[in-house]
C-alpha cells in the first residue's frame, strides 16, 4: 500500500555505514567487459547488505534521517496528486512518451496507455502484454514504438526467451499503429544489430528516423557481432509503416582494432565501461544536433542528414563517470547534461562513501560554431540527500522544464526519487524542489525507485519501477511560468523547440 502522507522535511544527511565503503571500493575496481544492464535486465532479487547497515538504515529511520519504509516525503513547493499501481503488467516499469491527453508507459511486458485528461484520476485506456525488456517506448502521429534488448525465440508479442547464441532468436524494434488508443496494433517488427536497448525518433513528414542504441557484442552472437561501434538508423514510411527496414548502421567511433574506437575500458581506464555501442542519443532536430551517450564516452553529433548523423566532439571522464546513460540538452543549445549510471541502476551509490562527483550528472558547455563545437566540462551535479545502503539510487531520465532563460529539469534517481534542479549557472547547479520514497526494504537492497520523471503541459509524470505511475504538481515561482507552455507530443530524447527560434 502506498503511504500518502504529509510533507515533511529530512532533518539531516545519512551517515557512512562500513557497508557503503566495501561498496564503493567494488564499484571503483570493477572493470565491466561487457556493458552494465538497466535495472530489471536480470531477475528481480533482493541483496544481502551487512548487519551494521541493517542497523544504520533502521536508526535513520527512527531519528528522521532518512523517510520510513514506503514513506513519501517531499518539499513544500511539490504536491504529490496520484499514484496508478501497476496492474495487468507486473514487469519493471521503464519509460514515458506523451501525445495530446495520453500517456503511454513502457515496462518490461508491454505498455500501458493513460488517459491523463485529469491529472489528479488518470485513467487506464490500454494495456498491451508485449515482453522484452527494455520496452522503451516512443510515439510520432499514430505510430508508438517499442525497443526490445533481450534475445526472444520470435518477433512476436508471444515469444519466449531464447538465448542471443542461437541465429533464430530475435531482437530490435516494433511499431504499433495506435490510431484506436484503446486497440492498439501491432504492424511492423525490425531486426537490429544487438537489439535495442533504447532508442530516438527524428520524426520528419513523410517519414519517422528511428536511432537505435544498443550494446555488448560478443563473438558468439551471431546477430550481435564485434565491433559494434555505431547504431543502427531505421527509416519508417508514415504511410507505410510495415515498410520499417534498417537503411544504415553509421559509424560513430571508427578504429583499426578488433573492438573499433571509442573507450577501452579497463584496464587502461579502470571502472569505466568499454564502449561498444550508444546507451542512449537524444536529438534536437530544431538545431540538427544530437547528443550521445555511449558507455565510456559522450558525443555531439550533426543530424544534417538524419541518416548519416556525424560526430562534431567526444569526451571522456576516466575518473568521475563510469558508464556514460543519457543526455539532456538546454533550449538554447549550448549546454548538455550528461548522466553516470553507476552500478547500473542497482547499487546504492547515493551515500557519502561514494561521494558527489560519481554517479552523477556532469554538466557540460557547448561552445565554438557549426562543426567546429566542443564540449567543455564544467561540473557535476547530485542529489544533496543521502540515501541508505539498502536504496538503489543514481542519476536517470529527466527532461526540461520551459522556462525561458532558465535551464531547469526534473529527473528520476530511482530510489533517490524526483529531482527538480537549476543549471543555468553550469558552474553552480542547485536543487530547487524533490519528491522520495523511503526504502523498500530494509534488510536488503531491493531494486525500485522512478525510472523516468518529465515534465509535460503543467504536471510531472514518473514511472516508478515498483509503485506505479505517479503524478507531481509543482508550484514555485521559478517554474511556474513553464505551465503556459503547451506542446502536443513528447517523445523526452526528441526534444522539441519549445520558443522557437
Amino acid at each position: 500500500m502506498i503511504l500518502l502522507n504529509d510533507a515533511r522535511t529530512r532533518r539531516r544527511h545519512l551517515g557512512v555505514a562500513a557497508a557503503a565503503v566495501g561498496l564503493l571500493a567494488a564499484l571503483l575496481t570493477a572493470h565491466p567487459a561487457v556493458a552494465t544492464p538497466d535495472p530489471g535486465d536480470g531477475t528481480a532479487a533482493r541483496d544481502d547488505v551487512s548487519a551494521s547497515a541493517r542497523a544504520e538504515v533502521r536508526d535513520a529511520i527512527a531519528s528522521g534521517e532518512i523517510p520510513g519504509q514506503d514513506e513519501i516525503v517531499h518539499s513544500a513547493n511539490i504536491k504529490h496528486l496520484t499514484n496508478i499501481p501497476k496492474d495487468a503488467l507486473p514487469g519493471t516499469n521503464s519509460d514515458l512518451a506523451f501525445q495530446g491527453r495520453y500517456a503511454f508507459a513502457g515496462n518490461y511486458d508491454g505498455f500501458r496507455i493513460f488517459d491523463i485528461s485529469n491529472p489528479k484520476a488518470p485513467k487506464t485506456v490500454a494495456q498491451v502484454l508485449c515482453p522484452g525488456s527494455q520496452n522503451d517506448i516512443s510515439v510520432s502521429g499514430n505510430l508508438l514504438f517499442l525497443s526490445t534488448d533481450s534475445s526472444r525465440s520470435d518477433s512476436s508479442c508471444n515469444s519466449t526467451t531464447q538465448p542471443a547464441t542461437e541465429k533464430s532468436s530475435w531482437e530490435g524494434m516494433k511499431v504499433f499503429d495506435i490510431s484506436d488508443k484503446k486497440n492498439p496494433k501491432y504492424v511492423a517488427a525490425v531486426e537490429t544489430a544487438c537489439g535495442s536497448h533504447t532508442h530516438s525518433l527524428v520524426p520528419e513528414r513523410k517519414n519517422v528516423y528511428i536511432y537505435v542504441s544498443s550494446y555488448s557484442p560478443s563473438a558468439t552472437y551471431p546477430d550481435c557481432q564485434p565491433p559494434h561501434d555505431g547504431i543502427s538508423v531505421i527509416k519508417v514510411p508514415r504511410s507505410h509503416p510495415e515498410k520499417a527496414a534498417v537503411v544504415g548502421f553509421p559509424v560513430l567511433f571508427p578504429g583499426d582494432g578488433p573492438d573499433g574506437g571509442g573507450n577501452p575500458g579497463g584496464p587502461t581506464n579502470p571502472g569505466v565501461s568499454k564502449t561498444t555501442g550508444c546507451h542512449d542519443i537524444t536529438v534536437l532536430p530544431s538545431r540538427d544536433l544530437a547528443a550521445g551517450a555511449c558507455m565510456g564516452d559522450g558525443v555531439l553529433l550533426s543530424i544534417k542528414d538524419p541518416e548519416h548523423p556525424k560526430v562534431i566532439d567526444q569526451v571522456q571522464d576516466n575518473v568521475n563517470f563510469a558508464f556514460w546513460h543519457s543526455a539532456t540538452f538546454n533550449q538554447q543549445a549550448d549546454k548538455v547534461v550528461f548522466t553516470d549510471e553507476l552500478g547500473g541502476g542497482g547499487a546504492a551509490t547515493c551515500n557519502a562513501a561514494i561521494g558527489p562527483n560519481r554517479g552523477a550528472d556532469g554538466i557540460y558547455d557547448i561552445v565554438g560554431r557549426g562543426d567546429h563545437r566542443k564540449l567543455v566540462f564544467r561540473s557535476y551535479y547530485k542529489i544533496p540527500r543521502h540515501q541508505a545502503d539498502t536504496e538503489n539510487c543514481v542519476a536517470h531520465n529527466g527532461s526540461l522544464i520551459p522556462v525561458k532563460g532558465k535551464d531547469i529539469m526534473v529527473q528520476a534517481w530511482y530510489q533517490g526519487g524526483v529531482s527538480v534542479w537549476d543549471f543555468t549557472d553550469s558552474s553552480r547547479p542547485k536543487e530547487i524542489a524533490y519528491f522520495e520514497r523511503g526504502p523498500l526494504a530494509t534488510d536488503g537492497l531491493v531494486v525500485g525507485g522512478s525510472w523516468s520523471a518529465y515534465y509535460y503541459n503543467g504536471y510531472i509524470y514518473s514511472n516508478d519501477i515498483a509503485k506505479g505511475f505517479d503524478v507531481l504538481k509543482l508550484s514555485d515561482r521559478r517554474t511556474d511560468p513553464a505551465a503556459r507552455i503547451r506542446v502536443d507530443e513528447l517523445n523526452v530524447q526528441t526534444q522539441p523547440d519549445y520558443f522557437g527560434r
